[in-house]
């Protein structure tokens, strides 16, 4: 054990590792979820320590060794060789000051291993007065968590989602040839391609990502060189051009300073934005999941459109019986998305003059938003989707059984008389076709004609 100090006394720390007394009390103070952020955020901050550390050697205020050994370990937290020394809970002190404490020690600690000296011996390299110089939890967590939310989009959401969007293409062009009747209100309407209703799906998911994405550019801007309320204290002249020019070199991502610091550090509004684009996402899934839970119940009393990949046993009582489970899941993780993004605009509005303080709350739920849709769009693409078979004698008779086809022939019989035919129908169980052609109000050509399943489908 070592022994640290700070303000408020001192407390023993574990010799091997790289965090120190802050991030001791914060494990003392918060052991509230044991939920941790995801790796991407230890790595962002890494880049943001890194990226504020080159830019004050270049303006000269920083010395070239030390900012040079805190550019090193910094480098390597963003590379995750310390993504095991980042404890802090989720749900920590407000802004996420033991979060940003966290890493200037791990970054401090771990630039004096470079140099031979041991852990907790800061008078040569200092967490505070060195590798937080020029900065604030105000400004470097919020930046930190906008870098890991757009590697998040840009690594794992996107490429679920188009894989997703692809999955369900290829089957929208696979059933293009089954007719099957349509649902409104949950009750028979005209006929549809079972195609047509996946090529839907595809649309809407496309849609989706295209919305995300819109919303993710708002990510962008940083506040990086606001400090504590946006006026830049306790940063050298041009520092803010400069660190975030750093930081997009470091990051990849093309970032840009933001217009207003006053602005950007008091509101949470652009996370709040992201957070809806994925619950629009969400929503949007747990809507086809629900859909194809419909389309492929039974086998035997259900639906039966569709058959669901078999992917394990459906219950402990009943052999043989197969679950949507895949569906089950996505349909789960939507609601999950919901709550996040209800916690999300509650912390948002909470924001009070010069800073919005629940931005760890804001952190954890927006990356568990992003981590879990990306798992999930991907199983549901590779496990579901993918594995989807029709039954297509069932869709058929279906859409020949459907007295809503009756609405082709209204247009030259009548609506009233139209609807007194769908009525016999369904009292009699006869077909719309051997009502119309023993009542002689049209004949079997020009109903071959109208009652063509496939004409029907057909879009100009």
């Amino acid at each position: 054990m070592r022994v640290e100090r700070d303000a408020l006394g001192e407390r023993t720390v574990p010799e091997d590792v790289y965090w120190g007394i802050h991030t001791e009390r914060a494990i003392e103070n918060f052991p509230i979820s044991g939920l941790k952020y995801t790796v991407f955020m230890p790595r962002a901050i890494g880049a943001v320590k890194a990226a504020a550390a080159s830019a004050n050697i270049e303006l000269g205020a920083l010395d070239q060794k030390t900012g040079q050994l805190i550019v090193q370990a910094a480098c390597e937290v963003m590379e995750g060789r310390f993504d095991n020394y980042f404890p802090v809970d989720v749900f920590q002190a407000g802004a996420g000051t033991s979060f940003n404490m966290n890493a200037n020690e791990v970054i401090a600690n771990r630039a004096l291993e470079l140099i031979g000296e041991p852990k907790g011996s800061y008078s040569k390299i200092h967490p505070n007065d060195h590798v937080n110089m020029s900065q604030s939890t105000n400004d470097v967590f919020p930046t930190a968590l906008r870098v890991a939310s757009l590697w998040m989009l840009d690594k794992e959401l996107y490429p679920a989602i188009s894989k997703l969007q692809v999955s369900f293409s290829g089957k929208a062009a696979e059933f293009g040839d089954i007719v099957t009747a349509g649902r409104t209100h949950m009750q028979d309407a005209v006929p549809i391609r079972l195609g047509q209703k996946f090529g839907g799906y595809a649309a809407a998911i496309n849609r989706a990502l295209e919305i995300i994405k819109q919303a993710a550019v708002s990510l962008k801007r940083v506040n990086m060189g606001a400090t504590a309320v946006g006026t830049g204290i306790n940063t050298p002249r041009g520092y803010q051009q400069v660190v975030v020019r750093k930081l997009s070199e470091l990051t990849g991502l093309d970032l840009r300073p933001a217009e207003n610091l006053v602005e950007i550090t008091q509101s949470a509004a652009d996370f709040s934005l992201v957070s809806s684009a994925l619950r629009l996402y969400a929503l949007e899934l747990i809507r086809i999941a629900n859909d194809l839970r419909l389309l492929s119940s039974g086998p035997k009393t259900g639906f039966a459109e569709i058959n669901l990949p078999a992917v394990q046993p459906g219950s402990s009582i009943m052999p043989g019986k197969v679950n949507p489970s895949i569906a089950e899941m996505v349909d789960m993780v939507g609601f999950q998305v919901v709550g996040n993004d209800t916690a999300i605009a509650m912390a948002a509005q909470a924001g009070q003059l010069e800073l919005n303080v629940m931005l760890p709350v804001v952190a954890h739920n927006l990356l568990q938003s992003i981590g879990i849709l990306a798992n999930s769009s991907r199983v549901f693409a590779g496990k579901c989707v993918d594995g989807i078979t029709a039954n297509r004698d069932i869709a058929r008779r279906y859409a020949e059984s459907s007295e809503a086809l009756v609405t082709v022939i209204s247009p030259h019989i009548g609506y009233l008389t139209a609807a007194e035919i769908a009525k016999e129908s369904h009292a009699t169980g006869r077909t719309i076709r051997e009502i119309v052609l023993e009542r002689e109000l049209l004949s079997e050509d020009e109903l071959d004609q109208l009652l063509d399943l496939y004409a029907m489908t057909e879009h100009d």
